[in-house]
């Protein structure tokens, strides 16, 4: 496929879910300009990525900081500046890197995690925003804080001077309805607000359930095939 070709692809792909995100405020009665699509560009290349800012996607979101870190890199080369959304499982090990570029990190789920991230942000003098994952099953296997757990979390992450606690961020647990799942992240964000009035963002849905989230008040939805179509496997 040439540049030209692949790029008016991204674009009409992305209308297109532009178009799907309206119709499904609609349904749910809230406006369009109430959500943040987050194209997830995860095992995409760096070129794509470009394509998208130039059409105007401004949230792009990646999963692994070994790919992000040379995508973001390479995309400041350009003289692009996206909103970076880090939405993977994060080891500590890799704060320091993440929050070089990242402006958003949705998958703060413990406090060790939170510090590191905190002393990495200041160590680059930036601020990142923040958003605690919250394993809704309590399977804590593909990361996430366990519901009786997340106040606490909270407030230590509100402390962190180089943290800005912005909402909470899940994955429909497998089995779930995902209605059932976005209806119980809606009541963590009520416990994440009593913490900080401030944190309103919730991050949910995905290309097989942001219809649900948006009815359950979702704010950001992560979508990656919509925009940019089937990925490759894993090798």
């Amino acid at each position: 496929m040439t540049t030209q070709s692949r790029r008016d692809q991204l674009r009409d792909n992305l209308n297109r879910t532009r178009e799907a995100i309206a119709a499904a405020c609609s349904d749910a009665g809230r406006s369009p300009d109430s959500i943040r699509l987050i194209a997830v560009t995860k095992t995409f290349p760096a070129a794509d990525a470009a394509a998208l800012v130039e059409l105007g996607q401004a949230d792009l979101g990646e999963n692994r900081d070994q790919e992000a870190a040379p995508k973001a890199a390479e995309l400041a080369a350009a003289g692009l500046q996206p909103v970076w959304h880090f939405v993977g499982q994060l080891q500590r090990n890799k704060a320091k890197s993440v929050a070089a570029y990242a402006d958003w990190v949705h998958s703060v789920d413990r406090a060790p995690l939170a510090n590191a991230l905190n002393a990495a942000a200041s160590t680059h003098g930036r601020n990142l925003n923040a958003l605690i994952q919250v394993s809704l099953d309590g399977d804590t296997v593909r990361g996430g804080v366990p519901v009786a757990d997340l106040e606490p979390l909270a407030e230590a992450i509100a402390a962190a001077p180089a943290l800005t606690l912005k909402g909470v961020m899940a994955v429909a647990p497998l089995g779930w309805e995902p209605a059932e799942a976005f209806a119980l992240l809606a009541r963590c964000s009520d416990t994440v607000r009593r913490v900080d009035a401030g944190a309103t963002e919730i991050s949910a849905g995905m290309s097989g359930d942001y219809r649900d989230a948006i009815r359950a008040g979702a704010t950001m939805v992560r979508l990656g095939r919509n925009v940019l179509g089937e990925r490759e496997p894993m090798a």
